[in-house]
C-alpha cells in the first residue's frame, strides 16, 4: 500500500501505550491495532481527529505517500 501510516511512531515520540491511547480515544485496543499496523481500509476523520488531538500532532505525521 502506498498510504503509511506512523501511528506506532508518533506513539513512541509522545510515550504513551496503546491500551491509554484506546481508551482516551474510544475505541479497542483491537480496533487501534488495525490502525497500527497499516490494515485498516479505511479511517474516520473524527477519529483521525481524536488521534491527532491525543498525541498533539498533525494527520501528515500519521500518514505519509509513498510510490511503491
Amino acid at each position: 500500500m502506498a498510504i503509511i501510516i506512523n501511528l506506532d511512531v508518533m506513539m513512541a515520540k509522545r510515550k504513551i501505550r496503546s491500551k491509554v491511547l484506546a481508551q482516551q480515544l474510544g475505541i479497542t485496543e483491537a480496533n487501534l491495532s488495525i490502525l497500527k499496523t497499516g490494515k485498516a481500509k479505511a479511517i474516520r476523520f473524527t477519529t483521525l481527529e481524536a488521534i491527532c488531538e491525543a498525541l498533539d500532532c498533525q494527520p501528515g505525521d500519521l500518514l505519509e505517500y509513498r510510490e511503491e
